[in-house]
């Protein structure tokens, strides 16, 4: 061995306990006798100057001795320091893909050595430095992962409490629960297996006054039974197969495991299970939920903020809009020449009111099903879904109209929530795109788009506004190519910047919905200047109230309110006028 070494001593020691209660067992490291890994900080090596030097290891009966070295630079120059005074006298290993049998370690791979304040093993210490030697003793922690890693440093409080998280984490066995027990409980488990096994006596015993197996009755095995080969090759097979439980029923015969049954002296070939599992999916967990209440199966709900959230609100629900037209030419100034008569302006005056309108949603639950459903807040799901259904219902009737006939109860009339799209030709204008009854859907997309930013002139709304269209039409819009095959649009902001909006919001129910027999293409509107009012009261309520005849509780959600476009000219909806 060089004697050039800084140092040397024990990285671990095998059959000693650490703290954290795993054994490391001879020759677990053997495969690393004769590496050099780095020599580290306290397992800090994300940093350059944290590397110490470098450490060689040598199997040992006894454990892993390593010879390490430090290296010129200032942290390896301190660390030398404060090794030969005796400062810092533990070591620690990091060592990952382990195997281990229960607190056993017997396999793994060494990755680095630490110098540590103290050291997990009560073995690993610096045994000397030219001749010093001492012990340390501190925790140790456990990284649950795949290969499982396992660390010894000094991780003070903080380390304390990972331990315990791993260990809560860990699914004990049977015999670790058994061993947690006090002697006390102990003397009461007996107990109760001994009036078992009684009791299983007396109802068990035949005519014949032979004994048949008792479940309890483990001191001596009868028949065959499953060895660990065998259960080794079914967790094999579970790999291979990527089920557990198909693997396990492909070792059941008769509903029974594989050598589980014992036939010998039997006259028939059913046989008596002495031991094991005849329901395969006792070894199998209960199936656990991932969404949890469960998730809704819904439109895409994303644009119904964007409507709602953006609108502006009145605390009043009554709303008389008035404006003055100065765009004819008798509201121009007027030259004058001496000696005329001046004339008088003229403009026209016009106003609109609208009212408001309830719009309510109920639901209903039986007392039972409330009761029964412990896995989550089943009311206050339900609330969560009335209250969606709510918002959707008024961003739709702002945006394009409810779509029920005129003649329908539930209809929510466009004379109280007036929808932008079919507004009066003073507050929205039509713009119809022209295409031929040949025209792809690029070709109609390129139309679209001119058509947009031509008819931008009539937009008189306050700022920049949202282009409100189907999924299909931004598609193809982001789609269109030049000559030589490159799109044109390679994001969404790009596209709005060439039509002149501030964003581009996709609307499901828009998908299909047609004005006159034209289909909607989409409608460009800033919804601040659409007026939402509600008078106190009026805004969103949650009524519930039980039914003592139905023993059923039921559910309201309501708010009445009024809507309109309060801006003339803030609105443009283009339709496809696509001849046939």
């Amino acid at each position: 061995m060089d004697k050039t070494f800084d140092f040397c001593g024990w990285a671990t020691r095998v059959n000693r306990k650490c703290s954290d209660g795993r054994t490391i067992k001879k020759d677990a490291f053997k495969e690393c006798d004769g590496l050099t890994v780095p020599l580290v900080w306290n397992h800090q090596g994300n940093t350059p100057e944290n590397v110490l030097g470098h450490a060689l290891l040598e199997n040992r009966s006894e454990g892993m001795y390593m010879y390490g070295t430090f290296n010129d630079t200032e942290a390896g120059e301190l660390a030398k320091t404060l090794v030969k005074h005796g400062d810092i006298t533990g070591l620690s290993i990091y060592a990952n893909q382990l195997k281990q049998n229960g607190g056993d370690v017997l396999h793994g791979v060494i990755r680095e050595v630490s110098l540590v304040l103290a050291s997990a093993n009560p073995g690993a210490y610096i045994e000397t430095v030219l001749a010093h030697s001492d012990e340390a003793d501190e925790e140790a922690i456990i990284y649950s992962g795949d290969p499982l890693e396992l660390e010894h440093a000094d991780k003070g409080d903080e380390g304390k409490e990972e331990i315990k998280m791993a260990e809560e984490k860990k699914e004990k066995t049977v015999q670790d629960v058994f061993d947690e027990l006090t002697e006390e409980q102990k003397t009461v488990v007996y107990a109760l297996i001994g009036q078992a096994i009684e009791d299983a006596k007396n109802e068990d015993e035949g005519e014949d006054g032979n004994m048949k197996h008792n479940v309890f009755d483990n001191d001596e095995q009868t028949g065959n039974y499953l060895s660990h080969a065998e259960m080794q090759q079914i967790f094999t097979d579970a790999k291979r197969l990527g089920s557990l439980r198909e693997a396990v029923n492909q070792h059941i015969e008769d509903g029974v495991l594989v050598h589980s049954i014992d036939t010998t002296g039997m006259e028939t070939a059913v046989g008596e299970q002495t031991y094991g599992f005849n329901d395969a999916s006792m070894l199998m967990p209960d199936y656990k939920s991932l969404n949890n209440p469960p998730e809704w199966i819904s439109r895409n709900m994303t644009w119904v903020q964007k409507v709602i959230g953006a609108v502006h609100r009145t605390p009043f629900s009554r709303i008389k809009s008035v404006y003055a037209n100065i765009t004819e030419d008798e509201a121009r100034a007027k030259g004058y020449i001496k000696g005329n008569q001046k004339k008088n302006e003229v403009f026209t005056t016009l106003k609109r009111t609208t009212d408001p309108q309830t719009i309510y949603k109920k639901q209903k639950m039986d007392r039972e099903d409330i009761i029964d459903i412990t896995d989550f807040d089943v009311v206050a799901w339900i609330r969560s879904e009335m209250r969606m259904m709510l918002d959707e219902e008024k961003a739709r009737a702002i945006l394009i109209g409810d779509g029920r006939l005129s003649d329908s109860d539930d209809k929510i009339q466009e004379n109280h929530i007036r929808p932008i799209v079919t507004d009066v030709p003073l507050f929205n204008t039509t713009v119809n795109v022209a295409a031929a009854a040949n025209d792809t859907p690029e070709m109609i997309a390129k139309n679209t788009i001119k058509a947009i930013i031509r008819s931008r002139k009539n937009y008189k709304g306050s700022g920049n506004p949202t282009f409100f269209t189907t999924e299909d039409t931004l598609t193809e819009m982001l789609l269109i190519e030049d000559d030589i095959g490159h799109r044109l649009y390679k994001t969404e902001a790009e596209l709005a910047t060439a039509l002149r909006v501030k964003d581009i919001v996709t609307v499901e129910p828009m998908e299909g919905y047609t004005i006159s027999s034209k289909p909607l293409i989409g409608v460009i509107v800033n919804m601040a200047d659409y007026n939402v009012g509600a008078d106190k009261g009026g805004e969103v309520n949650m009524f519930d109230d039980f039914d003592i005849d139905y023993n059923q509780y039921k559910y309201l959600i309501e708010c009445r309110m009024s809507g309109a476009l309060v801006k003339p000219y803030s609105a443009i909806t283009l339709l496809l006028n696509q001849a046939s």
